[in-house]
């Protein structure tokens, strides 16, 4: 029994992207490889897929050979398309039918485990930062983001796109933009180019009460990112830590390295 073709799959169940679910489907194979090879030697490794739509993606993770591929999608139209290609992969391919954001995805399949996924634009962000909280658990995210977020997460200090992103992505793992993809390669073209973040956790995670700390120092800081650190940190008591920390209070947000965010995190969680 052969595999029929992605169009004709799509066009035999009338799946069509929609736009409240942030859906542009990649359909490209040659593309959908190449971002299913940003996970390395995938061999034993279990994947996790977020929003497969109609699973060109999909396909190409069960080409390499990950061990187990499990894909979470919420909307039910895909439903049906991607229990047809289990069929064809009936031990390593899984459809978990929930929503991405109220699940843990650590909890899906056993270590070593990656995520890597074309994520629905509209809660790509937000995904990320709870993926970010539990970095311990994955080897590897390769992610498909809209191109000014992938650049955001890999911003360097001093630069316009620098912001709480980056450092809470940068304090917790390596990160590049791995590849750009023009707006052409999607069904339907969405209005901005894309691009796919490679995002390696670190082998020492911090804590949980730790992380909450970061997430409220950098929430203050680029929060009021025009105005001096010892105003838009105040609600913190930024003051005081910036000195403990040997931090200019004239200084704002965006000058500070990922180090210096990790120093004000240390003192802010000492100080509760």
């Amino acid at each position: 029994m052969s595999l029929p073709s992605l169009r004709d799959t799509i066009q035999a169940h009338g799946l069509d992207a929609k736009k409240s679910l942030g859906q542009h489907f990649l359909l490209d194979p040659g593309i959908c490889a190449r971002i299913a090879a940003l996970g390395g030697d995938l061999t034993g490794r279990s994947v996790v897929e977020i929003g497969p739509g109609p699973g060109g993606l999909t396909r190409a993770l069960l080409d390499t050979p990950a061990s187990r591929v499990d894909v979470v999608e919420i909307d039910e139209r895909a439903w049906p398309l991607l229990d047809e290609l289990a069929t064809y992969y009936p031990d390593r391919l899984h459809v978990v039918r929930q929503d991405a954001l109220k699940l843990d995805a650590a909890t899906l399949a056993p270590a070593p485990r990656q995520i890597i996924a074309n994520l629905p634009y509209n809660v790509a962000t937000p995904l990320l930062v709870g993926w970010l909280r539990q970095a311990s658990q994955w080897e590897r995210l390769s992610l498909m983001f809209q191109l000014e977020v992938a650049e955001r997460i890999c911003a360097a200090p001093g630069s316009s796109a620098y912001g709480r992103l980056a450092v809470l992505a940068q304090w917790c793992a390596s990160c590049s933009v791995a590849l750009r993809i023009p707006p052409a390669a999607f069904s339907p073209p969405p209005k901005v180019h894309s691009a796919v973040a490679v995002i390696i956790p670190h082998a020492k995670q911090p804590s949980p009460q730790l992380f909450r700390a970061m997430e409220q120092v950098t929430a203050a800081a680029f929060g009021q990112r025009r105005k001096m650190l010892r105003s838009s940190l105040k609600s913190i008591g930024g003051e005081r830590l910036l000195e403990q920390a040997g931090i200019e209070p004239t200084r704002r947000a965006e000058t500070l390295s990922v180090a210096e965010f990790a120093r004000l995190a240390e003192l802010n969680l000492a100080s509760r």
